[in-house]
Protein backbone atom coordinates (compact mmCIF):
# COMPACT_ATOMS: atom_id res chain seq x y z
CA UNK A 1 0.00 0.00 0.00
CA UNK A 2 1.41 3.38 -0.99
CA UNK A 3 2.10 6.10 1.54
CA UNK A 4 -0.49 8.41 -0.02
CA UNK A 5 -3.21 5.75 0.19
CA UNK A 6 -2.32 4.96 3.79
CA UNK A 7 -2.48 8.63 4.72
CA UNK A 8 -5.87 9.05 3.03
CA UNK A 9 -7.40 6.01 4.71
CA UNK A 10 -5.98 7.07 8.05
CA UNK A 11 -7.49 10.54 7.74
CA UNK A 12 -10.92 9.14 6.81
CA UNK A 13 -10.93 6.72 9.74
CA UNK A 14 -9.85 9.39 12.21
CA UNK A 15 -12.55 11.79 10.99
CA UNK A 16 -15.19 9.07 11.32
CA UNK A 17 -13.98 8.28 14.82
CA UNK A 18 -14.19 11.91 15.89
CA UNK A 19 -17.70 12.21 14.45
CA UNK A 20 -18.87 9.08 16.24
CA UNK A 21 -17.53 10.15 19.64
CA UNK A 22 -20.36 12.62 20.54
CA UNK A 23 -23.00 10.42 18.90
CA UNK A 24 -21.73 7.36 20.78
CA UNK A 25 -21.69 9.17 24.12
CA UNK A 26 -25.22 10.51 23.54
CA UNK A 27 -26.65 7.14 22.52
CA UNK A 28 -24.90 5.30 25.37
CA UNK A 29 -26.21 7.85 27.87
CA UNK A 30 -29.76 7.44 26.60
CA UNK A 31 -29.63 3.65 26.31
CA UNK A 32 -27.82 2.82 29.56
CA UNK A 33 -28.33 5.90 31.72
CA UNK A 34 -31.94 6.90 31.17
CA UNK A 35 -33.10 3.32 30.55
CA UNK A 36 -31.91 2.06 33.92
CA UNK A 37 -34.66 2.44 36.53
CA UNK A 38 -32.32 2.46 39.52
CA UNK A 39 -30.09 5.16 38.04
CA UNK A 40 -33.10 7.19 36.96
CA UNK A 41 -34.63 7.13 40.45
CA UNK A 42 -31.26 7.96 42.03
CA UNK A 43 -30.87 10.89 39.62
CA UNK A 44 -34.35 12.26 40.31
CA UNK A 45 -34.26 11.71 44.09
CA UNK A 46 -32.38 14.98 44.96
CA UNK A 47 -35.05 16.98 43.12
CA UNK A 48 -37.47 16.25 45.97
CA UNK A 49 -35.57 18.97 47.90
CA UNK A 50 -35.48 21.44 45.00
CA UNK A 51 -37.72 24.46 45.79
CA UNK A 52 -38.91 24.92 42.21
CA UNK A 53 -39.85 21.26 41.85
CA UNK A 54 -41.65 21.21 45.21
CA UNK A 55 -43.62 24.35 44.37
CA UNK A 56 -44.58 22.94 40.97
CA UNK A 57 -45.77 19.66 42.50
CA UNK A 58 -47.67 21.47 45.26
CA UNK A 59 -49.41 23.79 42.80
CA UNK A 60 -50.33 20.94 40.45
CA UNK A 61 -51.71 18.67 43.18
CA UNK A 62 -53.41 21.54 44.99
CA UNK A 63 -55.14 22.80 41.86
CA UNK A 64 -56.31 19.28 41.09
CA UNK A 65 -57.86 18.86 44.55
CA UNK A 66 -59.53 22.26 44.38
CA UNK A 67 -61.06 21.40 41.00
CA UNK A 68 -62.48 18.14 42.37
CA UNK A 69 -64.26 19.77 45.30
CA UNK A 70 -65.24 22.88 43.35
CA UNK A 71 -68.64 21.55 42.35
CA UNK A 72 -69.67 21.28 46.04
CA UNK A 73 -68.86 24.88 46.96
CA UNK A 74 -69.50 28.29 45.50
CA UNK A 75 -66.62 30.28 44.08
CA UNK A 76 -66.33 32.66 47.04
CA UNK A 77 -66.02 29.98 49.69
CA UNK A 78 -63.65 27.98 47.52
CA UNK A 79 -61.28 30.87 46.94
CA UNK A 80 -61.47 32.35 50.42
CA UNK A 81 -61.54 29.33 52.73
CA UNK A 82 -60.70 25.99 51.23
CA UNK A 83 -58.22 26.78 48.44
CA UNK A 84 -55.59 28.47 50.67
CA UNK A 85 -55.68 25.56 53.13
CA UNK A 86 -55.34 23.04 50.32
CA UNK A 87 -52.35 24.77 48.76
CA UNK A 88 -50.68 25.31 52.14
CA UNK A 89 -51.18 21.64 52.98
CA UNK A 90 -49.74 20.62 49.62
CA UNK A 91 -46.66 22.82 50.16
CA UNK A 92 -46.27 21.52 53.69
CA UNK A 93 -46.52 17.95 52.43
CA UNK A 94 -43.69 18.49 49.92
CA UNK A 95 -41.34 19.22 52.85
CA UNK A 96 -41.90 15.89 54.58
CA UNK A 97 -40.17 12.55 54.35
CA UNK A 98 -43.44 11.09 53.11
CA UNK A 99 -43.23 13.27 50.03
CA UNK A 100 -39.70 12.10 49.30
CA UNK A 101 -40.89 8.52 49.52
CA UNK A 102 -43.87 9.25 47.29
CA UNK A 103 -41.61 11.13 44.85
CA UNK A 104 -39.21 8.21 44.51
CA UNK A 105 -41.97 5.64 44.21
CA UNK A 106 -43.82 7.76 41.68
CA UNK A 107 -40.70 8.15 39.54
CA UNK A 108 -40.01 4.42 39.81
CA UNK A 109 -43.56 3.53 38.79
CA UNK A 110 -43.53 5.98 35.88
CA UNK A 111 -40.14 4.78 34.64
CA UNK A 112 -41.16 1.13 34.89
CA UNK A 113 -44.36 1.83 32.97
CA UNK A 114 -42.50 3.63 30.19
CA UNK A 115 -39.83 0.92 29.89
CA UNK A 116 -42.41 -1.87 29.75
CA UNK A 117 -44.24 -0.05 26.99
CA UNK A 118 -41.06 0.62 25.00
CA UNK A 119 -39.47 -2.80 25.38
CA UNK A 120 -42.56 -5.00 25.19
CA UNK A 121 -43.96 -4.75 21.68
CA UNK A 122 -46.73 -7.14 22.60
CA UNK A 123 -48.47 -4.69 24.93
CA UNK A 124 -51.95 -3.34 24.43
CA UNK A 125 -52.22 -1.20 21.34
CA UNK A 126 -54.17 2.02 21.30
CA UNK A 127 -53.71 2.78 25.03
CA UNK A 128 -51.39 5.47 26.40
CA UNK A 129 -48.84 4.88 29.14
CA UNK A 130 -50.10 6.47 32.38
CA UNK A 131 -49.17 6.86 36.05
CA UNK A 132 -51.63 7.13 38.95
CA UNK A 133 -51.46 10.12 41.35
CA UNK A 134 -54.04 8.82 43.82
CA UNK A 135 -51.47 7.99 46.57
CA UNK A 136 -50.29 11.61 46.71
CA UNK A 137 -53.86 12.91 46.92
CA UNK A 138 -54.65 10.44 49.71
CA UNK A 139 -51.73 11.64 51.84
CA UNK A 140 -52.68 15.30 51.38
CA UNK A 141 -56.27 14.49 52.32
CA UNK A 142 -55.07 12.79 55.49
CA UNK A 143 -52.98 15.84 56.43
CA UNK A 144 -55.92 18.20 55.83
CA UNK A 145 -58.17 15.98 57.92
CA UNK A 146 -55.68 16.04 60.82
CA UNK A 147 -55.61 19.84 60.62
CA UNK A 148 -59.45 19.89 60.68
CA UNK A 149 -59.75 21.82 57.44
CA UNK A 150 -63.43 22.20 56.45
CA UNK A 151 -64.66 19.67 53.88
CA UNK A 152 -61.31 17.87 53.89
CA UNK A 153 -63.11 14.56 54.34
CA UNK A 154 -65.05 15.18 51.11
CA UNK A 155 -61.95 15.33 48.94
CA UNK A 156 -62.34 12.43 46.50
CA UNK A 157 -59.34 10.16 46.23
CA UNK A 158 -59.75 9.12 42.64
CA UNK A 159 -57.34 7.24 40.43
CA UNK A 160 -56.03 10.15 38.43
CA UNK A 161 -53.99 8.84 35.51
CA UNK A 162 -51.46 11.15 33.92
CA UNK A 163 -50.39 10.32 30.38
CA UNK A 164 -46.67 9.66 29.99
CA UNK A 165 -46.59 8.36 26.42
CA UNK A 166 -49.37 9.06 23.91
CA UNK A 167 -50.92 6.01 22.29
CA UNK A 168 -50.53 7.26 18.72
CA UNK A 169 -46.75 7.63 19.09
CA UNK A 170 -46.07 4.43 21.02
CA UNK A 171 -45.20 2.26 18.00
CA UNK A 172 -42.73 4.78 16.61
CA UNK A 173 -41.15 5.29 20.02
CA UNK A 174 -40.69 1.52 20.43
CA UNK A 175 -38.76 1.30 17.16
CA UNK A 176 -36.63 4.30 18.07
CA UNK A 177 -35.86 2.88 21.50
CA UNK A 178 -34.73 -0.47 20.06
CA UNK A 179 -32.48 1.34 17.58
CA UNK A 180 -31.10 3.44 20.41
CA UNK A 181 -30.22 0.37 22.47
CA UNK A 182 -28.25 -1.05 19.54
CA UNK A 183 -26.52 2.26 18.80
CA UNK A 184 -25.65 2.77 22.46
CA UNK A 185 -23.32 -0.22 22.30
CA UNK A 186 -21.97 -0.22 18.74
CA UNK A 187 -21.32 3.49 18.19
CA UNK A 188 -18.72 3.81 20.99
CA UNK A 189 -17.11 0.54 19.88
CA UNK A 190 -16.95 1.75 16.28
CA UNK A 191 -15.40 5.06 17.38
CA UNK A 192 -12.60 3.26 19.23
CA UNK A 193 -11.98 0.78 16.37
CA UNK A 194 -11.83 3.53 13.75
CA UNK A 195 -9.40 5.55 15.87
CA UNK A 196 -7.05 2.61 16.41
CA UNK A 197 -7.20 1.64 12.73
CA UNK A 198 -6.49 5.22 11.66
CA UNK A 199 -3.47 5.45 13.96
CA UNK A 200 -2.18 2.09 12.76
CA UNK A 201 -2.38 3.11 9.08
CA UNK A 202 -0.94 6.60 9.61
CA UNK A 203 2.43 7.33 8.04
CA UNK A 204 3.12 10.05 10.61
CA UNK A 205 1.56 8.61 13.73
CA UNK A 206 2.48 11.48 16.00
CA UNK A 207 0.60 13.91 13.78
CA UNK A 208 -2.33 11.46 13.51
CA UNK A 209 -2.46 11.12 17.29
CA UNK A 210 -2.57 14.88 17.67
CA UNK A 211 -5.40 15.13 15.15
CA UNK A 212 -7.35 12.38 16.92
CA UNK A 213 -6.95 14.09 20.28
CA UNK A 214 -8.05 17.48 18.93
CA UNK A 215 -10.99 15.88 17.13
CA UNK A 216 -12.08 14.18 20.36
CA UNK A 217 -11.91 17.49 22.21
CA UNK A 218 -13.95 19.15 19.46
CA UNK A 219 -16.54 16.37 19.65
CA UNK A 220 -16.86 16.87 23.41
CA UNK A 221 -17.30 20.63 22.94
CA UNK A 222 -20.01 20.07 20.32
CA UNK A 223 -21.77 17.66 22.67
CA UNK A 224 -21.75 20.23 25.48
CA UNK A 225 -23.12 22.83 23.06
CA UNK A 226 -25.87 20.43 21.95
CA UNK A 227 -26.90 19.85 25.58
CA UNK A 228 -27.13 23.61 26.18
CA UNK A 229 -29.11 24.20 22.99
CA UNK A 230 -31.38 21.27 23.81
CA UNK A 231 -32.17 22.83 27.18
CA UNK A 232 -33.23 26.10 25.58
CA UNK A 233 -35.36 24.37 22.97
CA UNK A 234 -37.00 22.07 25.53
CA UNK A 235 -37.96 24.90 27.86
CA UNK A 236 -39.20 27.05 24.99
CA UNK A 237 -41.59 24.33 23.79
CA UNK A 238 -43.22 23.74 27.18
CA UNK A 239 -46.90 24.63 27.69
CA UNK A 240 -47.69 27.76 29.64
CA UNK A 241 -48.99 25.85 32.67
CA UNK A 242 -45.70 23.95 33.14
CA UNK A 243 -43.17 25.54 35.50
CA UNK A 244 -40.03 26.34 33.53
CA UNK A 245 -37.72 26.50 36.60
CA UNK A 246 -38.89 23.04 37.67
CA UNK A 247 -38.51 21.67 34.14
CA UNK A 248 -35.05 23.20 33.93
CA UNK A 249 -34.05 21.52 37.20
CA UNK A 250 -35.26 18.16 35.89
CA UNK A 251 -33.39 18.65 32.59
CA UNK A 252 -30.18 19.60 34.39
CA UNK A 253 -30.42 16.55 36.67
CA UNK A 254 -30.97 14.16 33.77
CA UNK A 255 -28.14 15.59 31.65
CA UNK A 256 -25.58 16.03 34.46
CA UNK A 257 -23.70 12.88 33.46
CA UNK A 258 -23.78 13.90 29.80
CA UNK A 259 -22.33 17.33 30.55
CA UNK A 260 -19.61 15.86 32.73
CA UNK A 261 -18.65 13.36 30.03
CA UNK A 262 -18.52 16.05 27.35
CA UNK A 263 -16.14 18.26 29.34
CA UNK A 264 -14.08 15.20 30.24
CA UNK A 265 -13.64 14.49 26.53
CA UNK A 266 -12.52 18.08 26.00
CA UNK A 267 -9.98 17.87 28.81
CA UNK A 268 -8.61 14.49 27.76
CA UNK A 269 -8.35 15.48 24.11
CA UNK A 270 -6.54 18.75 24.81
CA UNK A 271 -4.22 17.08 27.32
CA UNK A 272 -3.28 14.32 24.89
CA UNK A 273 -2.67 16.85 22.10
CA UNK A 274 -0.52 19.02 24.36
CA UNK A 275 1.57 16.08 25.55
CA UNK A 276 2.11 14.91 21.98
CA UNK A 277 3.19 18.39 20.92
CA UNK A 278 5.55 18.80 23.88
CA UNK A 279 7.27 15.47 23.32
CA UNK A 280 7.66 16.34 19.65
CA UNK A 281 9.29 19.68 20.49
CA UNK A 282 11.72 18.28 23.06
CA UNK A 283 13.21 15.69 20.71
CA UNK A 284 14.61 18.18 18.11
CA UNK A 285 16.03 20.31 20.93
CA UNK A 286 17.98 17.33 22.24
CA UNK A 287 19.35 16.63 18.75
CA UNK A 288 20.42 20.24 18.34
CA UNK A 289 22.20 20.23 21.70
CA UNK A 290 24.03 17.06 20.82
CA UNK A 291 25.19 18.53 17.52
CA UNK A 292 26.43 21.72 19.20
CA UNK A 293 28.52 19.85 21.79
CA UNK A 294 32.27 20.39 20.88
CA UNK A 295 34.23 17.30 20.06
CA UNK A 296 37.56 16.65 21.86
CA UNK A 297 40.62 17.97 19.97
CA UNK A 298 42.47 15.49 17.84
CA UNK A 299 45.67 17.56 17.43
CA UNK A 300 48.09 18.23 20.27
CA UNK A 301 48.24 21.71 21.80
CA UNK A 302 50.76 24.24 20.42
CA UNK A 303 52.88 24.25 23.55
CA UNK A 304 53.25 20.49 23.61
CA UNK A 305 56.39 19.13 21.90
CA UNK A 306 56.02 16.24 19.52
CA UNK A 307 57.60 13.01 20.64
CA UNK A 308 61.26 12.56 19.56
CA UNK A 309 61.99 10.49 16.54
CA UNK A 310 64.04 7.38 16.94
CA UNK A 311 66.70 6.93 14.33
CA UNK A 312 67.85 3.47 13.48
Amino acid sequence: MSRRLRSGLSAVLIVLSCLLVPLGVLSAWAAYGLADTGRYVATMAPLADDPDVRDAVADTVGDGIVRRIGHELDAGVLRGTVAPFVHDAARSFTRTEAFRTAWNEGNRAAHDAVLRALRDGRGERGRPVTVDLAPVTAQIKARLTEDRVPLAGRIPVEHTEVDLLPAQQLGRLQKGFHALEVAGFWLPVAAVVFALAGLALAVRRRRALTATALGTALGGALLALAVAVGRSVTLADLPAEVSQPAAGAVYDALTATLRTTSWLLVALGLTAAALTWLTRRRRPLRLVRRRRTPEPPTTPPHNQQPPPRVQV
